[in-house]
């Protein structure tokens, strides 16, 4: 979600020079911008906080866009070094009162949030920089993208594979989109089952992935990461929620409301990220027909 927000940011500035330090393996999600942004990976696994504040070097500014334990131990550390700090406003306590009934409107989205960091050091947001993704033509191909981080996002896997048969049948290329060794194994059965479908998981880089996710008509993913991979290379997305909620700001950059399915329910959102499990025990947001969502995407 940050990616397009530096891109802007750096396009607004071109004198000033913006080094982004996150992890080595997102590099490819910053492959592609101005030449006055740089990359700086990490390896968490193989480095301590200690040898990564030591390899940063001198900077006017700091922002951190995360505001968690290890993104405070590194600004606080820039800072004794001589930088000026800001850091992004999360809205917590909105987030908590929308997770606990208390509010049911959009709150900002996290975007907007990032945009806000760079204008407290004089960066503002072009005002050009779209809210919807642009039409493109000549593409084809729908991608799916059916797993997300925790149970409370993922669609009911055997009612996936329902809307992958029915696409089939429609005579669709779909092209699956998946990470571990069990997601794999899911995605390889649907592509040797169903004709027209193609399984990546696991054989393409991110970067293979992101010029894939380019050149198709939509994809269809959860309140995931490929739903924010879609969204960098100005895929529309057609996204299911469940427990979390696009009230929450974390709707992919450029999407529309319009396009999430989900179920109006009083208990939803029970959760930010979705790792918080269902109250009830059967995951009730997620009973949406497979028809419905297969409607969804020819409906364009």
């Amino acid at each position: 979600m940050l990616a397009p927000i530096v891109r802007a940011a750096a396009e607004q500035a071109p004198e000033t020079e913006f080094t982004m330090l996150s992890q080595q393996r997102f590099a490819d999600l910053f492959a592609d911008m101005p030449a006055n942004v740089l990359f700086h990976g990490v390896d968490l696994k193989k480095e301590s906080l200690p040898e990564i504040i030591s390899s940063l070097g001198a900077f006017e500014y700091v922002a951190d866009m995360h505001d968690v334990i290890r993104s405070v131990v590194i600004r606080n550390a820039m800072r004794l070094k001589g930088a000026q700090v800001v850091r992004i406003d999360k809205g917590r306590r909105d987030k908590w009162l929308l997770t606990h009934g208390r509010i049911h409107e959009p709150l900002k989205r996290t975007t907007d949030r990032y945009c806000e960091v760079f204008e407290k050091i004089g960066i503002t947001k072009d005002p050009q920089m779209p809210h919807e993704i642009p039409t493109k033509v000549a593409r084809s191909g729908i991608g799916i993208a059916p797993f997300a981080a925790h149970e409370g996002k993922i669609y009911p896997i055997e009612r996936m594979e329902r809307v992958v048969e029915l696409l089939s049948r429609k005579g669709e290329h779909i092209v699956l989109f998946g990470g571990g060794k069990r997601e794999q194994d899911i995605l390889n059965r649907w592509a040797e089952r169903y004709a027209n479908v193609e399984s990546l998981a696991g054989r393409k880089t991110m970067r293979e992935e992101l010029e894939i996710m380019r050149d198709l008509r939509v994809m269809l993913t959860m309140d995931s990461g490929n739903m924010h991979l879609a969204s960098l290379v100005g895929t529309r997305v057609i996204s299911i929620w469940g427990a979390t909620h696009p009230y929450a700001g974390f709707l992919g950059y450029g999407q529309s409301e319009q396009d999430c399915i989900q179920r109006k329910l009083p208990c939803r959102p029970c959760s930010i990220y979705g790792n918080k499990p269902c109250q009830f025990g059967d995951y009730r947001c997620m009973d949406i027909a497979p028809e419905e969502i297969v409607g969804r995407l020819m409906s364009e």
